[in-house]
């Protein structure tokens, strides 16, 4: 059997500073080293939606990109700012990929909400998961099937102040996709992974087989904080072993507050700005 090596990375936040620079290149030199032959970002791969980000995450990643080998979506960083993430989906929010050996079916999990920086939740409506149904119904036997995702579908525990400090207002912006459990039960025996990112830990699910498919859901965790990704291989469309962590060659970057403090202050001073005038 010929295996194959899909990668999952998310929550880049590329800030267009020389620490994130330095990660993002060490992770495809990573991928390309360790001859990836797909690669799937879900989402936030700026940090302020800016089409600048999004275009140095164009050139860092053009390896990849320009052999056809790299899938992504977009996250609710990406739609902050100049709202650079809109477009990726080509109005759609639904959208399926085929590879070699691989079909992929792509969910744009965030809303106009996410244009408020501090709205950071997800939102997936009825049709869009009927959407995504319809297209598991299309899936080629002999492929592995997975769903991408930005927004985590399960509960999973708060990671920072402000997180815990939404839960406790009964804000959303920490919870789980309102449907997400329901995009999981539809989903069952009929698809191999759901990969999202968001939460900035890596953790997953083993929800074990139904109608004789098992059903895994890993969140990626940051890439660019932890220097690494998950690495799947695959072979006549099922997994072979279990996931492996590979590591750049660089020690994991630091989880810095900095970064988030400047873009919120700037949404803030907008916000007053269009209140006073």
């Amino acid at each position: 059997m010929l295996i194959r090596k899909l990668a999952h990375l998310s929550d880049l936040h590329l800030d267009l500073t020389r620490e994130s620079d330095a990660t993002a290149t060490a992770l495809v030199q990573t991928l390309l080293a360790e001859r990836v032959d797909h690669v799937v970002v879900t989402g936030d791969l700026t940090h302020q939606g800016s089409q600048l980000e999004y275009q140095h995450f164009r050139q860092l990643f053009a390896p990849l990109l320009d052999a056809g080998r790299l899938t992504f979506i977009p996250g609710n960083h990406d739609r902050t700012g100049e709202d650079a993430g809109s477009q990726w989906m080509e109005g759609r929010k639904v959208r399926v990929e085929h590879h070699e050996g691989l079909y992929l079916v792509c969910v744009d999990s965030t809303g106009p909400h996410n244009r408020n920086y501090f709205a950071c939740h997800g939102e997936l409506s009825q049709a869009v998961v009927d959407e995504v149904d319809a297209a598991l119904s299309a899936a080629p036997t002999g492929a592995l099937t997975a769903v991408l995702v930005h927004h985590h579908v399960l509960p999973l525990p708060e990671e920072s102040f402000p997180e815990r400090f939404a839960t406790r207002m009964g804000w959303p912006h920490a919870s789980e996709l309102a449907l997400g459990a329901e995009l999981v039960r539809r989903v069952q025996g009929r698809c191999d992974l759901i990969l999202h990112g968001h939460r900035h830990m890596p953790r997953e699910f083993n929800l074990g087989s139904f109608q004789g498919r098992g059903l895994r859901i890993y969140n990626s965790g940051s890439s660019i904080e932890l220097g690494g990704f998950r690495l799947f291989q695959h072979a006549a469309g099922r997994l072979v072993g279990e996931p492996e962590w590979q590591q750049t060659a660089l020690p994991p970057a630091p989880k810095r507050s900095a970064p988030n403090v400047m873009p919120a202050l700037q949404y803030l001073a907008s916000q007053l700005a269009m209140s006073l005038f």
